[in-house]
């Protein structure tokens, strides 16, 4: 009998993730797909074990989850899919999109007043956003990975007291699918209007400041049964968000999404619901209550 207890959801990402073990020395670029995957996959079903309470499937769930390298291994994977040979890290489509404000951010960093950005998920110091020298960064990750990434679970973190502690940019590359259940997600990327500072008044910065860009696997809007691109961007206008830059390609989706209004007066409510059937879709979805 499942003991009713145990019905609750996760308190924070760190909840979601298996005890680390040592990576493999090396991995092709079929085994870093493979990884990357299998270990996705493996992940939803020990939280699902978890939601339910059942604590033995969860426990062999994390065991095997140990015996495909944990969590080091999958970084490991992302990182070697970040690589120039592997098609470069996402990074690169922000900077492509922030091209137009270039000067202005300069103009800013040179008064002393850089544009902070909070990169959650961040597995590099050398990404193109940390080259370019345009921003104030600061990196956090479950499992740091080097020198400059902060340990840090982002639905932790403190609150920021006052505009100094906020961010014109939070980058979400690859982290909301890691989420382990829809509600978490939802809960993430409300988190992110009070880490987000208030709407800017400066051409061409108010084009494009303050923003989340959120990266995701394609399939999470383009197959999944439950989200699609019309519902996501719906969820993110209920938020205040308006999408200013987006591109789809074969493995994955990114967006620009600018916050409009930093304040919301009556949060809509966005349930788990099927908008596209078939036995091949995935679950992706997220929850707002």
């Amino acid at each position: 009998m499942v003991n009713k207890k145990k019905r609750n959801k996760l308190k924070s990402l760190s909840q979601g993730r298996p005890p680390t073990v040592k990576p493999v020395k090396s991995i092709s670029s079929k085994a870093t797909r493979t990884l990357i995957r299998t270990h996705h996959t493996l992940e939803k079903e020990r939280a699902k074990a978890l939601a339910a309470g059942d604590d033995a499937k969860a426990a062999a769930l994390s065991r095997e989850i140990q015996l495909q390298g944990g969590i080091e291994s999958y970084q490991r994977a992302s990182l070697i899919g970040q690589t120039n040979e592997r098609g470069g890290d996402s990074s690169k489509i922000l900077m492509e999109w922030l091209d137009p404000m270039v000067p202005a951010l300069k103009d800013l960093s040179a008064r002393g007043e850089a544009t902070r950005m909070l990169e959650v998920g961040a597995l590099s110091v050398t990404n193109s956003c940390s080259k370019s020298r345009l921003f104030d960064m600061e990196r956090i990750d479950l499992n740091s990975q080097a020198d400059g990434i902060t340990q840090q679970d982002f639905m932790e973190r403190p609150l920021p007291c006052d505009r100094q502690e906020q961010f014109d940019i939070i980058s979400l590359s690859l982290v909301l699918n890691y989420v382990p259940n829809p509600a978490g997600r939802g809960q993430m990327l409300l988190r992110t209007l009070k880490f987000l500072r208030a709407p800017l008044d400066l051409e061409p910065l108010r084009d494009f400041l303050p923003s989340v860009f959120l990266v995701l696997p394609a399939p999470c809007v383009t197959n999944s049964r439950y989200m699609d691109e019309n519902k996501l961007e719906a969820i993110m206008e209920s938020m205040g968000f308006v999408n200013v830059r987006k591109k789809l390609s074969n493995k994955l989706v990114y967006y620009l999404w600018r916050l409009e209004r930093s304040t919301i007066k009556s949060l809509v409510t966005f349930k788990k619901e099927e908008l596209r059937s078939g036995k091949s879709r995935n679950n992706f979805a997220i929850v707002l209550k």
